[in-house]
């Protein structure tokens, strides 16, 4: 799995929107949790509710359901992650101030554009594509057919009507090659 897929595999969807929570950051700038809590918390003017939120106990029990808890376990009962939009990762990489800050938070914003180019045009259906062709050339198969059978029928037709001359004419040239009587003194 590369960078970006990796990446793109800890963007969670909660409240309507694509969001990182603080623990998969930290783990990906490299600093600890509470390290990068202290940051935030220290610049929080920097993050306004569309950058960044805390979540519920409600959407964190929703949310701890859905993968394995290994440090994520270790954080305090009382404390809920915090989400952040793809403006809040942004803003962090300017509060971290790290190399590994501003180099993470590149390959984040990808990742989100990824995504939302996803969103914007999904796959073509290539199951339903095919589908498609074939129910076409199934159709035009069978207009092929249908036409050489016609064609058939009438060619059929003609040979007949042609069959039929020839023996006319064969009749006819028979009666015409019959020796003749002569004519006259024997």
């Amino acid at each position: 799995m590369n960078e970006l897929q990796l990446i793109q595999s800890k963007i969670y969807e909660i409240r309507g929107q694509k969001v990182m929570l603080d623990f998969d950051l930290a783990e990906m700038y490299e600093v600890e949790t509470r390290v990068l809590n202290q940051a935030v918390k220290r610049n929080i003017e920097r993050f306004p509710d569309d950058f960044m939120f805390q979540l519920t106990a409600e959407e964190w029990q929703k949310m701890s359901s859905q993968f394995v808890m290994t440090s994520r376990s270790k954080r305090p009962k009382t404390a809920m992650p915090l989400a952040f939009t793809e403006h809040g990762v942004v803003m962090l990489s300017s509060v971290l101030r790290s190399n590994i800050a501003i180099q993470t938070s590149i390959l984040i914003v990808r990742a989100f554009v990824a995504i939302r180019q996803l969103i914007a045009n999904p796959p073509v259906d290539r199951v339903g594509e095919l589908e498609k062709q074939m129910k076409e050339l199934k159709d035009y198969i069978e207009e092929v057919f249908t036409d050489y059978n016609d064609i058939n029928e009438d060619t059929r037709m003609q040979l007949e009507l042609i069959n039929r001359t020839l023996a006319e004419l064969q009749a006819r040239k028979k009666i015409e090659e019959k020796p003749r009587n002569p004519i006259g003194f024997r």
